[in-house]
């Protein structure tokens, strides 16, 4: 495959469509140097998004939580991923949307007068962990831990918080694993780098409560489902020595949409009935 700079197609941007390959933004665009960049990562599932509008109006949060806001409602936003997924022809698909401030008139920390710009990009994405998705994840534990909300927005999809993300994702793969698990500041259990978390225990799921880090919203798609069977789910504080005690785990994201995890560090977990009904029915859900 080409790189993502080098792909034939159209990506929306700033209200026009631009050939896929002419895309760009100026060198001292204020995000490339000060991280002032929000997005979104939705599948198209038969030419429909998941939870489309939600995506959008969580943009639009994210950036109020930079201190800047987008010049395209919500409503501009929805016309805009169906044009960009029509033009391209793609049905089942990745879409991206991503807010960032541009160059203008500032160029150190403050950026209050450049401007702010919307970009949307679709292509075809298979299963974000590849054949883990269907035999168990491995996932590592990253050295690095989610930030304190005293010290960042946690709640906003933002491009800075990934960057320990980054390189956690770097070092588990170096070790032949498919991603990392953060403890957060407090040493709780917390979420893998883009990834939210499950534990299933006696017929119970178990998962951090998401005071530290992103509410997925295929995090809560699956909570609902899980209730809608009456199963128990505890969303409550995981501590490490936890783990040797879960029977199953499973991680879920737009990306990731439910991946089983069969190993974290020294423990294994059974890829077992309950992980693989939810993650059938989270695919009958999507495409319904």
């Amino acid at each position: 495959m080409a790189g993502y700079d080098d792909l034939d197609g159209l990506i929306w941007m700033d209200g026009k469509m631009v050939d896929w390959r002419a895309a760009n933004v100026h060198i001292l665009s204020h995000a490339m140097h000060y991280a002032s960049s929000v997005f979104e990562g939705e599948r198209a599932y038969n030419g429909k998004i998941f939870k489309s509008r939600e995506h959008s109006e969580r943009l639009h949060f994210s950036a109020g939580e930079l201190d800047f806001e987008i010049p395209y409602s919500v409503d501009e936003i929805e016309a805009a991923k169906q044009q960009v997924l029509a033009q391209n022809g793609l049905t089942d698909a990745y879409v991206r949307a991503v807010a960032w401030r541009g160059a203008g008139e500032d160029m150190g920390v403050a950026s209050a007068r450049n401007p702010v710009h919307l970009a949307i990009a679709s292509w075809e994405w298979g299963s974000y962990y590849g054949d883990a998705k269907y035999k168990g994840a491995k996932l590592d534990i990253a050295k690095w831990k989610r930030p304190s909300p005293e010290t960042i927005p946690v709640h906003a999809k933002a491009a800075g918080l990934y960057m320990i993300c980054t390189t956690s994702k770097h070092a588990a793969e170096a070790k032949g694993c498919s991603d990392a698990l953060f403890m957060d500041y407090r040493g709780y259990v917390a979420e893998a780098t883009g990834a939210n978390i499950f534990f299933v225990k006696d017929g119970e799921v178990h998962t951090p409560n998401p005071d530290a880090f992103l509410n997925g919203l295929t995090r809560q798609t699956v909570i609902g489902m899980l209730k809608d069977r009456q199963i128990k789910v505890h969303e409550r504080v995981i501590m490490p020595e936890e783990l040797e005690s879960f029977e199953q785990c499973w991680l879920t994201g737009t990306a990731a949409e439910v991946t089983p995890v069969g190993q974290i560090a020294d423990y294994s977990f059974e890829v077992g009935a309950l992980t693989r009904d939810v993650a059938e029915s989270y695919e009958k859900l999507v495409r319904a």
